[in-house]
C-alpha cells in the first residue's frame, strides 16, 4: 500500500480530493519498487501466493579443484533447464555439523544448492543430469518442506557476525570470470562464501520502465561475502571480498543488486540504476526535494532544470 508522503515543499501533485493523482501514484509506485528507501516508507505489502508444499532440494558438492569444471557445465546447463529447477553456485566450507558427513566437515568445496518445485512425477528425470554430472563429494538433494528450505542457513549466520560483501550483475559467466572464481575459491574463514544466483526467469519478463530496477538483461547475480565472528579478522575478510570483487568486476554488467552493496561511491549507485537513474532523481526532486530519505544508497534530488 502506498500512503501519501509528507508534504514538505508544496509541490506534490494532488487530485482534487486531496489524494495523489493517478500519474503521481504510478510514478511513486515504480520508484518504490527497487528504489530502496529513497522514496518513502512502505507500511504494507500485498503478495500473490502460489501453492507449494514439499520440494526436492539440497546441495551437490564437489572438490574445490573442480570449480572451473563445474562452472563451465553450470553456465550451459541451467539456462536451458526448466524454470521449475533452480540452483545457485557457491564456494565455501562444509559446516562442521550434521547432516554433513563427518569426513567432509570443514572441507573447502564448490557446489550448487538445487531446488526443484515442479511436478513430483517429473522430479527424477529433471534432476538426473544434476546428479550424474562430475564427481560429487555429496548429493544432498532430498524432499523437504519449502519453509524448511528457506530457513536452512539461519543457524549458520546468527546475529553479531562481522561481515563485508560486494556484488555485481553478470550477463554471462565468461572464461575470464571462471578463472577469477578458481583463483579466489579458497575462502579465508569458514563462514565466508561466494554465491552466484541465476536471475534469468521472471525478472526478465518485466520492462525496465516498470520499476526502479534496471538490469533486466542480467542472467546472474553474484555476491562475495567475507564473514567471521572475531572482529580481529574483519580486515582479513574485507580484503578477500574486495580483491575477489575487483578481479571479477571487469566481466560484470556494471551495476549491482542494492542489498549486496556497501558504501562504494555514487558512481556505483548510478551504474546500478542505469538509465532509470535520471527519472528517479526527477521523482525524488518532486516528492522529496530536501532529501529526507537519505539514509540509504542515496539518489539525491535532481537539480532544478
Amino acid at each position: 500500500m502506498l500512503e501519501t508522503p509528507i508534504e514538505r515543499s508544496g509541490g506534490t501533485p494532488m487530485a482534487n480530493n486531496g489524494e495523489l493523482s493517478q500519474a503521481a501514484l504510478e510514478a511513486l509506485q515504480g520508484a518504490l519498487r527497487g528504489g530502496g528507501g529513497n522514496f518513502g516508507v512502505v507500511t504494507a505489502f500485498q503478495f500473490r501466493c502460489h501453492p507449494v508444499r514439499n520440494v526436492m532440494a539440497g546441495p551437490v558438492l564437489y572438490d574445490l579443484a573442480d570449480t572451473g569444471e563445474v562452472l563451465r557445465w553450470y553456465r550451459e546447463f541451467l539456462p536451458a533447464a526448466p524454470e521449475t529447477l533452480n540452483g545457485f553456485f557457491l564456494v565455501g566450507t562444509v559446516p562442521p555439523a550434521p547432516p554433513f558427513p563427518e569426513a567432509l566437515q570443514g572441507r573447502h568445496v564448490c557446489g550448487v544448492v538445487w531446488v526443484y518445485s515442479g511436478d513430483p512425477d517429473a522430479a527424477d528425470a529433471t534432476l538426473a543430469p544434476v546428479r550424474q554430472f562430475g564427481r560429487p563429494l555429496l548429493d544432498g538433494i532430498h524432499e523437504v518442506p519449502f519453509p524448511a528450505l528457506q530457513s536452512v542457513f539461519d543457524p549458520l549466520y546468527p546475529p553479531g557476525l562481522h561481515s563485508y560483501w560486494r556484488g555485481d550483475f553478470f550477463r554471462e559467466i565468461t572464461d575470464e570470470a571462471i578463472a577469477v572464481h578458481e583463483r579466489f575459491a579458497e575462502v579465508p574463514t569458514p563462514l565466508s562464501t561466494m554465491h552466484l544466483y541465476p536471475i534469468d526467469g521472471a525478472a526478465q519478463r518485466v520492462g525496465r520502465e516498470a520499476s526502479a530496477f534496471h538490469h533486466r538483461e542480467a542472467n546472474w547475480n553474484a555476491v562475495v561475502v567475507g564473514i567471521d565472528p572475531d572482529p580481529a579478522n574483519a580486515d582479513r575478510v574485507r580484503d578477500w571480498a574486495v580483491r575477489y570483487w575487483e578481479a571479477l568486476h571487469p566481466s560484470s554488467a556494471g551495476g549491482a543488486y542494492v542489498n549486496f552493496m556497501m558504501d562504494e561511491g555514487h558512481d556505483r549507485i548510478r551504474a546500478t540504476y542505469g538509465e532509470n537513474y535520471a527519472r528517479l532523481a526527477q521523482i525524488k526532486a518532486r516528492y522529496d526535494p530536501h532529501n529526507l530519505f537519505c539514509h540509504n544508497h542515496n539518489i539525491p534530488p535532481a537539480p532544478p532544470a
